[in-house]
């Protein structure tokens, strides 16, 4: 599929953080996953789409969010395409009932997940944490995401993300960059 060398991720699961591998084998939509492997120096959502030819409408990115209300920290994943950016302060905030949110520390996202920077996915994340999937992934047809590793990425209908655990569908959580 454009650029990449797809093959069934269920089958290539070298090409997946272990959470990811493992969130795979027990979810019904898997079937569907493809992986791929990338150079991890291209990992980046601009330069992985240059470089194997993938449309930006077909790339979303997990974006991991802290959300605070009443002294208690709950992290969220937000999925958009690579054509906008996430409306933490708004529609992520909004949704999850919290007084502030921004992006959670890399370190602290990193550890929480077993997941490499670059490379976070929502397949795998820890039980109990939301998964915000703007409506637009939803309908783009297969999307790129990332793998748990740098190395790799993940091919699937954007659709199927709506099945995760956690999963949510919300409507301009995505906001245009142009």
């Amino acid at each position: 599929m454009w650029g990449l060398k797809t093959e069934p991720a269920l089958e290539r699961t070298d090409l997946t953080a272990s959470a990811v591998a493992a969130r795979l084998a027990g979810w019904a939509p898997a079937e569907r996953v493809l992986a791929a492997p990338i150079d991890p120096e291209l990992a980046d959502t601009a330069e992985c789409a240059a470089a194997y030819d993938i449309p930006l409408e077909a790339s979303a990115n997990c974006v991991v969010i802290a959300a605070k209300r009443a002294g208690q920290v709950r992290m969220a994943a937000c999925m958009v395409l690579a054509t906008t950016r996430a409306d933490v302060n708004g529609a992520a905030r909004r949704h999850l009932g919290a007084r502030k949110a921004s992006f959670a520390p890399q370190g602290e996202v990193v550890a929480a997940t077993g997941m490499e920077y670059g490379g976070i996915t929502p397949v795998g994340l820890p039980e109990g944490w939301p998964i915000l999937v703007d409506q637009a992934v939803l309908e783009a047809g297969h999307v790129v995401v990332g793998s748990g590793l740098r190395s790799s990425k993940l091919v699937l209908p954007g659709a199927d993300l709506a099945e995760l655990p956690g999963a949510e569908a919300i409507s301009g959580l995505g906001v245009r960059t142009d």
